[in-house]
C-alpha cells in the first residue's frame, strides 16, 4: 500500500490526539492556547488532506477509510475533554448529539455499503456546514479564555448548541436518503 499525502495529514490528525489530552491537561496558564492550536492545526489538516487529494488525484481506499475515522476521533476527543472540563447538562447534551449522531451515521453508511447504496448517503453539504461550525465552536471552548473582552467560552457554548442541531439535521438527511432502503429491507421481511 502506498501511502499518499492526504493520507500521511489524516495519520497526523490521529497523532495529534494524544498530544491534544496531553497539553489541554499540563498545568500551565498557556495549555487551552496550546490545545487550541493543536486542535485548529488538526481541524486545517482535515481541509489540507481532502484539498489536494481532489488537487492532485491523490485518493486512495485507505485514505477514504481513515479520513472520517480521524475527524470523528478528534471530534469525539475534543468534546469528552470540553465536557470533562464543563460538565453541564447542556455541554453533555450537545455532546451527546454529536457523538451519537456520528456513531448512527457511520453504521447507516457501513449497512448502505452492504446494499450497494452508498452513494445515497454521501456527506451533502448541511453536514460539511455542521462540520465547520464544530470546529470552530471546539477551537473556542477549548481555549475557554476571555480574549480582547470577547467571552470565547460562551460563544463556544452557542456555536456547539448550534453544531448539535446541524448534527441532528444532517442525520435526519441521511436517514431520509437511505429511507427507501430501509423500507425495501422491512418489506423484504414481511
Amino acid at each position: 500500500m502506498t501511502l499518499t499525502v492526504p493520507t500521511w495529514l489524516t495519520l497526523a490528525r490521529i497523532a495529534l490526539i494524544p498530544v491534544l489530552v496531553a497539553v489541554y491537561y499540563l498545568d500551565h496558564r498557556w495549555s487551552n492556547l496550546a490545545a487550541t492550536v493543536v486542535f485548529v492545526a488538526a481541524s486545517v489538516t482535515d481541509w489540507l488532506d481532502g484539498w489536494i487529494a481532489r488537487r492532485y488525484r491523490q485518493f486512495s481506499k485507505f485514505g477514504a477509510f481513515l479520513d472520517p475515522v480521524a475527524d470523528k476521533l478528534m471530534v469525539s476527543t475534543a468534546l469528552v475533554i470540553t465536557v470533562q472540563h464543563h460538565h453541564t447538562v447542556w455541554m453533555a447534551l450537545w455532546a451527546s448529539v454529536i457523538i451519537g449522531r456520528e456513531i448512527a451515521v457511520s453504521a447507516l453508511r457501513e449497512w448502505m455499503a452492504e446494499l450497494g447504496q452508498r452513494a445515497k448517503v454521501a456527506v451533502a453539504m448541511v453536514g460539511k456546514i455542521k462540520t465547520t461550525v464544530q470546529m470552530v465552536a471546539l477551537g473556542f471552548l477549548l481555549y475557554r479564555e476571555p480574549l480582547l473582552g470577547i467571552p470565547v467560552f460562551v460563544i463556544g457554548e452557542w456555536l456547539l448548541a448550534a453544531a448539535a442541531m446541524l448534527t441532528l439535521w444532517s442525520g435526519f438527511e441521511y436517514v431520509r436518503a437511505a429511507w427507501p432502503a430501509l423500507r425495501a429491507d422491512d418489506e423484504k421481511s414481511l
